[in-house]
């Protein structure tokens, strides 16, 4: 914190101990932590790191510096301090749910080809979480005027500058903020990003495009002439913040998909000020009331479409209570330009829902997989299908409209390809592009879209479009022109024997067919690498004619007939 002051603990945690955590089968955020480190993916800063000039910049590197996804670690910052030079007793952790799938497969707890069914058991299945009465999120209680000393309110919160010389304030960003349903009662969790306006004031970005939720609460409550009640969660267990970051029905309780995640009850406690049940094992948690009857400007912010968002008239939450951990932890991610480690906790869970959307939900069985694309563009505008090589011509379309409607802020660019291209290699999808689509036969182009995340342009009265390209194979092609794989692999083990620099292959790194290769070509090719060419050199001289024109194609033409 900024200095030391008087923190009233809550009566219920005078007395709490490592043994009177209420149980759960379900790893906290500092267990977590723990296996990471085990694993040797926490790389823990011990010098003091300025929250608002040098935190997110340090990590932003390991996003823009070339650093290959599976060598992305989670950083533990102990000594933070700010621009003021005040130094803050939380912690911050940046990258520790999403910097790698390795990070996020630990963090789920189970294998990286075992999210798809995870999650829609999760979804298909969800269980209610346990309420307790004594929660390690309520360690430590302020509230009332207490909010109001030095130190004790948001500003006690080490919550840094995301993007320095662009954002006007720090902004919580793995912030989960808990509403409830006036009509239903049931609650939503989702993650939208808030501005530190005051010690007891934070702006909030509901991101209509992607997840209304939280609006519509607050539409029903301004209706009612009453403010919304709502708490923000900074740090929870991993399977609570990978559930507020996926895209779930808005009938569902994000709490009870968590429980259905792991399989257990999550467990929550009343908040102390407002009407909600936000996790136990919460590290921080911010309780107050979002206005409805006032907007004021929110942002500059950097954002994860690769620009910075200019200022909007959003809405803002008057703080009512802050609890916390008493060795609490403050999570944040990394957004902005991607790829990120925001982009990434969105796309693991993401495509396989996409995927599972096609499939099961329309019924497409072409569909092999969906892949959302990351680098700059996070996941939204451009979309790639990978089809069954078999899949009729009208399946494919079926599944190109499907996506494009899936979600309204997601499907700018739309592409179907087959299961040889590498959707995550632009050069591969463009090559597609290319060869196999004839833009007259197989370019759609679908009007009055949304514009959806991203800078927002006043053409065509803010309305865009969305391009749908088959750029599958409709006729059996020659193969592709790279060596076969085993002279690729023998060629690889001379240059590892060289001590050459390691190499990374990219897709396609050898030659296979694509449906267009005869018997007598494959023997002749055989023939060549025996050294034999001229046995196929003679075959090919009986073969002479004078009624042809220059490349004529020989697949097009019946031999001539012998004459007797």
């Amino acid at each position: 914190m900024a200095k030391k002051s008087k923190i009233s603990s809550a009566p219920e945690a005078k007395h709490r101990d490592a043994n009177t955590a209420p149980k759960r089968g379900y790893p906290d955020l500092h267990e977590h932590l723990e296996a990471l480190e085990r694993e040797g993916l926490l790389i823990t800063v011990d010098r003091p790191i300025d929250k608002d000039t040098e935190m997110h910049p340090l990590v932003r590197w390991q996003f823009r510096g070339g650093i290959e996804e599976p060598d992305r670690k989670a950083f533990l910052f102990t000594r933070v301090t700010d621009a003021k030079h005040r130094k803050y007793e939380i912690p911050v952790v940046v990258g520790a749910l999403a910097a790698s799938r390795e990070i996020y497969r630990i963090g789920m707890g189970c294998a990286l080809d075992g999210i798809n069914e995870t999650w829609n058991r999760a979804i298909a299945k969800p269980i209610a979480p346990r309420i307790v009465e004594d929660a390690p999120c309520h360690e430590v209680v302020i509230q009332g005027s207490d909010l109001d000393k030095p130190g004790m309110g948001l500003d006690g919160l080490p919550i840094p500058i995301s993007t320095p010389g662009w954002d006007i304030a720090p902004f919580t960003t793995l912030s989960q903020y808990i509403t409830k349903d006036p009509d239903t009662g049931v609650q939503n969790m989702g993650i939208y990003r808030g501005q530190v306006k005051a010690p007891r004031r934070l702006g909030m970005n509901p991101s209509l495009e992607l997840r209304p939720g939280i609006y519509t609460h607050w539409e029903k409550m301004k209706a009612r002439g009453e403010k919304l009640p709502a708490a923000v969660i900074l740090g929870a267990p991993p399977c609570v913040a990978f559930t507020s970051a996926q895209k779930v029905p808005e009938a569902l309780d994000e709490l009870h998909v968590a429980g259905g995640l792991v399989g257990t009850p999550i467990n929550v406690v009343r908040a102390k000020t407002v009407n909600l049940l936000v996790p136990a094992e919460a590290e921080i948690v911010v309780e107050g009331y979002i206005d409805t009857e006032y907007l004021e400007p929110e942002a500059p912010f950097g954002e994860s479409h690769g620009h910075v968002n200019l200022q909007e008239y959003n809405a803002f939450m008057e703080v009512t209570c802050i609890t916390r951990r008493k060795n609490a932890i403050l999570t944040s991610i990394i957004s902005q330009v991607t790829p990120s480690e925001s982009s990434l906790i969105k796309r693991v869970a993401l495509e396989p829902l996409f995927t599972h959307h096609l499939r099961n939900t329309l019924g497409i069985q072409g569909v092999k997989r969906v892949s959302m694309h990351e680098p700059l563009t996070n996941l939204r505008k451009v979309v790639v299908l990978i089809m069954d090589r078999k899949a009729p011509r009208t399946e494919i379309w079926r599944a190109l409209y499907g996506a494009a409607a899936w979600n309204r802020a997601a499907g700018k660019y739309v592409v179907a390809v087959n299961e040889d291209i590498e959707p995550d290699n632009a050069d591969a999808l463009l090559w597609a592009m290319s060869y196999r689509a004839n833009p007259a036969l197989d370019l759609q182009i679908l009007h009055h879209r949304d514009q959806g995340h991203g800078p927002r342009s006043k053409r065509n009265d803010g309305e865009d479009a969305s391009v749908l390209i088959d750029a599958t194979m409709k006729e059996d092609f020659p193969p592709i022109s790279l060596p076969k794989r085993e002279y690729m692999e023998r060629a690889k083990a001379i240059w590892e024997e060289l001590g050459l620099p390691k190499l990374k292959p990219e897709s396609p790194w050898f030659g296979y067919t694509l449906g267009e290769w005869p018997d007598e070509l494959e023997r002749a090719a055989e023939l060549a690498v025996k050294g034999d060419y001229f046995e196929t050199g003679k075959l090919l001289a009986k073969r002479r004619r004078k009624d042809v024109r220059m490349n004529t194609e020989v697949r097009d033409l019946q031999e001539p007939k012998k004459i007797s």
